[in-house]
């Protein structure tokens, strides 16, 4: 019987070795390289599956499982696909295995579905099924940190949805390694990956994250899954949004919004009234833009202070968009709207913990800083977005009539936007200004 092959695996970046080493030559980390058995690929002409012409797919191509929560469903592309493999991590305690145990009970009433959990007794998740009035759910539980036998599990059954809670509890025997180690990790999701393709079986990963907030293991991992989903909490909010960062299903950055309650999460069919406040729209300071959010738009509130340094160093902070971009903006905005605050604090805020990656936050932030400057307060009924340019130009954003249009369903009545914005058919009771310069937009709002 020939001897099994050995190698060495780093723990931290999953770089293998041929021999073992204090330091690994990849990262340069001490102490983390770990002996593994090399599995041996089974040879032979019956092994591999054979090749099939496209004909030969079913015809049900657009299938999808429903979750119970069209918010969910958005972000996943508008259902649960046959064979998808959907990673999902956030912060320990925000709600992940309680969402997934409400979206298991739900894709329970029409398909078989088995909920591994590695992490927890069959008694804890039947009483958060308890808690959360899912008593009377058709899914099967199985407790248990072997993905072999979880797998076989599913096979035997049938089953074509699974759910694993966490992936970083399971052990595969393949990899003598600890669980939630990098060569665990890999070798777990790639059984999973593998299995669910070749059976047409629907697998969600509970996936935990690091301190800086990405999914804990090798970034290999959220290469080989079909769709990456992130929860986004703020501690001071009962509400929580799922985004997807990666999805082949659907497009990627779109964003579910949920409310946490006593029995589990409900979803929020209007997110834009919920990042809105009236009374603080009135304030000096404040205006409303339109962010462009997945598939979307979304209202948000940004929120502007501008107050006397308290040094020769003056503050700018942002949260919620780009720290860069604001000092940018604040440099255009002395050269081209000629008002200047350099001994001056400023801070940005989107109101709600959003974060706008797009550019067209940049005209509402410097009206809203102007505002706070200045102190008069812009219209109740009044929206802008625009990118603003190093020339003091205000460039076109991507959908913009339809940004213009979801803000007259909310009851405004007024936008100033980029010249090439303005939409053909204008929304009833919604009055659109246009704009080239930075020096413009401040006449239209200000006088």
């Amino acid at each position: 019987m020939a001897k099994p092959k050995t190698a060495y695996v780093c723990s931290e970046c999953g770089a293998h070795s041929v021999k073992w080493a204090g330091q690994c030559p990849d990262c340069a980390s001490w102490n983390t390289l770990t002996q593994v058995t090399l599995s041996q690929a089974s040879a032979g002409p019956g092994a591999a599956p054979g090749a099939a012409s496209i004909d030969s797919v079913p015809d049900d191509l657009g299938r999808r499982y429903t979750t119970g929560f069209d918010e969910f469903d958005r972000v996943l592309g508008g259902g649960l696909v046959p064979g998808a493999v959907i990673l999902l991590g956030g912060d320990p305690g925000v709600g992940k295995s309680t969402l997934l145990q409400q979206v298991s009970a739900n894709l329970a009433r029409d398909v078989s579905l088995i909920y591994a959990t590695g992490e927890e007794s069959l008694r804890q998740v039947a009483q958060r099924a308890q808690r959360l009035n899912l008593a009377d759910t058709e899914m099967q539980l199985l407790a248990a940190t072997s993905i072999d036998h979880i797998l076989e599990s599913v096979a035997a059954r049938g089953s074509k949805v699974l759910v694993i809670d966490s992936i970083q509890t399971m052990t595969s025997d393949d990899s003598p390694s600890a669980p939630g180690s990098v060569s665990q990790l890999r070798q777990c999701v790639g059984q999973v990956v593998q299995f669910a393709k070749q059976n047409e079986v629907a697998v969600f990963i509970i996936g935990h994250v690091t301190k800086e907030g990405a999914i804990a293991g090798p970034r290999v991992v959220e290469h080989m899954v079909d769709t990456v989903l992130y929860f986004e909490n703020d501690p001071a909010s009962r509400f929580t949004m799922i985004r997807s960062v990666k999805n082949r299903f659907g497009a990627s950055g779109e964003m579910g919004v949920f409310a946490m309650t006593e029995t589990g999460f409900r979803q929020v069919s209007n997110p834009s009234a919920i990042f809105l406040s009236r009374d603080s729209i009135a304030d000096p300071g404040s205006i409303v833009t339109a962010a462009w959010e997945g598939s979307r738009p979304l209202l948000v509130e940004i929120q502007a202070l501008v107050a006397d340094g308290s040094s020769s160093y003056p503050k700018r902070l942002a949260t919620g968009i780009d720290q860069n971009r604001l000092s940018l903006l604040l440099a255009v905005l002395q050269r081209h709207g000629d008002v200047a605050l350099g001994p001056e604090d400023v801070f940005v805020n989107v109101v709600g913990g959003l974060r706008i990656a797009e550019t067209s936050a940049d005209l509402p932030a410097l009206i809203a800083i102007v505002s706070s400057f200045r102190d008069r307060a812009c219209s109740e009924r009044l929206i802008s977005f625009g990118e603003v340019g190093l020339a003091g130009e205000i460039r076109p954003v991507r959908f913009g009539t339809e940004r213009i249009a979801a803000a007259a369903k909310q009851g405004f009545t007024q936008a100033v936007v980029a010249e090439a914005n303005r939409p053909k058919v204008m929304p009833e009771g919604m009055q659109v200004t246009t704009v080239r310069r930075v020096s413009e937009a401040l006449d239209a709002v200000f006088g």
